[in-house]
């Protein structure tokens, strides 16, 4: 009977024991809450802007990220695809999206929602934005670069269709892993930032 009962105690505490590990909350990648007046102040630093050709830097992207050559660098030390992209005023923001999907996860719609406050002060309206989605150095490089541009199109869809933000204001590029934002580190998550960049006077 003893026996019995202490073995009935050992099976109830290994119980309570897993219903304890089932109910801890798992990890979530921390992600920085994105304040309307940063996104203002970031973005407003505009003078002047290169020309910039988006339609010609997608081929671009399209066309490197097919490329097979043995001699091909490595992601760390290719040669910048749109340098002048890094002279104008940027945001950066973490989007959590669902994996290789440029699906939008729910918790990230609060950001977009305060960037899109952001886009329409008087600040900002007089000017036109270029969003840009980036990929870390992982997987297949001509995947990575489509879902790069897919990922910075669903942002513009959610600006322009979820918040309301005129889509003659916002422009979609996306640079794959041909342009890390941390090079040294091609794997790092960083590199999976989108970016928000102020590079005309509206229309």
């Amino acid at each position: 009977m003893r026996a019995a009962t202490t073995q009935l105690r050992r099976i109830g505490l290994l119980a309570a024991c897993l219903l304890g590990f089932a109910m801890a909350p798992s990890p979530v990648r921390s992600q920085t809450a994105v304040k309307r007046d940063d996104v203002i102040e970031q973005l407003s630093r505009f003078d002047a802007a290169p020309e910039i050709d988006v339609a010609a830097l997608r081929q671009q992207v399209a066309e490197r990220a097919k490329a097979r050559s043995r001699s091909e660098p490595p992601a760390q030390k290719r040669p910048l695809i749109a340098p002048d992209l890094l002279a104008l005023p940027t945001f950066s923001v973490d989007i959590q999206f669902d994996t290789d999907t440029p699906i939008v996860r729910p918790e990230s719609y609060q950001a977009l929602g305060r960037i899109a406050d952001a886009l329409v002060h008087a600040r900002l309206l007089p000017y036109g934005f270029l969003i840009v989605g980036h990929i870390e150095a992982n997987g297949k490089r001509e995947s990575n670069a489509l879902l790069s541009q897919r990922r910075a199109d669903a942002i513009r869809d959610v600006l322009v269709n979820t918040f309301k933000i005129s889509s003659k204001r916002l422009q979609s590029l996306g640079l794959g892993e041909e342009q890390l934002l941390d090079a040294a580190h091609p794997t790092a998550p960083v590199n999976q930032q989108i970016q928000i960049l102020t590079i005309a006077k509206a229309l």
